[in-house]
């Protein structure tokens, strides 16, 4: 019966990860992302059901536009796969089954899936642009701001403490930010980098952010000596920063994954 209720997680997954692919591409652009219909971004085509299935419709369109033929990039299709993969992965790191899942495990799926989500389109702007969207670390925020509601009045959660103080602490540095650091500096980017990482603690626990810090700086270093050894050539984007957000999200989800198999199993 499991195996059921992970192939519907998966496809879930892949549905949200077409809808990363979207948020990725439209959110930078200010443009809407849940009532304008998808469109190929060359020819501007309105997109047909069919050209919007996850992983079929690229395999079936051999990964070209139905409409201009152009090119489809395969990052889409690897997005789509990946995303379902770590729907399902989370799921079962949690040990979410059919007979003996709880209410509490199941609002924590569903809110970590959401935070799951939120970290996935961060990672994708900021690779893409160097950018963290505040409009979406604001969404994520006040998810977790929900989910907090509910530990303390639902499951009388003993340390929601800890959730104010972390909520204090951010509304203090967006204050900063908004009211001081605009008018000397132009770039907030490292704002945005320490208000992620709150978002981190807040979900994921001390720990858990902890080892998120150590493997992103790890992977990061890793990345660069790569690059080096294989002598790659950036040309212009070798100016283009590093994304840390990226790392970070990317590196959080998977410790955050790892973490919840030892903490359930």
């Amino acid at each position: 019966m499991d195996i059921f209720l992970y192939i519907i997680i998966f496809i879930i997954g892949t549905l949200f990860g077409s809808f990363f692919t979207l948020a990725v591409y439209r959110i930078p652009l200010k443009q809407d992302i849940t009532h304008k219909r998808s469109y190929c971004p060359n020819c501007n085509h309105k997109l047909s059901f069919l050209d919007m299935i996850p992983i079929l419709s690229y395999i079936f369109l051999k990964g070209k536009c139905r409409y201009c033929g152009q090119k489809i990039r395969p990052r889409y299709l690897i997005l789509e796969v990946l995303s379902g993969l770590v729907f399902v992965l989370f799921a079962m790191s949690i040990k979410l089954n059919v007979f003996t899942t709880n209410i509490s495990t199941l609002v924590y799926f569903v809110f970590g899936l959401i935070y799951i989500a939120t970290l996935f389109i961060i990672a994708g702007i900021d690779k893409e642009n160097h950018k963290i969207e505040k409009s979406v670390l604001l969404f994520g925020y006040i998810m977790q701001t929900i989910y907090i509601i509910y530990l303390y009045i639902v499951e009388k959660d003993p340390n929601v403490y800890r959730y104010v103080i972390y909520l204090i602490i951010v509304i203090i540095l967006v204050l900063i930010n908004t009211f001081y650091l605009r008018k000397k500096i132009k770039n907030s980017y490292a704002v945005d980098v320490l208000l992620l990482c709150i978002m981190f603690l807040m979900f994921t626990y001390e720990a858990i952010s902890i080892l998120t810090i150590d493997f992103t700086l790890l992977s990061i270093a890793i990345s660069l000596i790569v690059e080096k050894l294989l002598n790659i050539k950036k040309k212009d984007a070798e100016k283009k920063p590093i994304p840390i957000g990226f790392y970070l999200c990317i590196t959080n989800i998977i410790c955050l994954i790892v973490a919840n198999y030892y903490i359930f199993f």
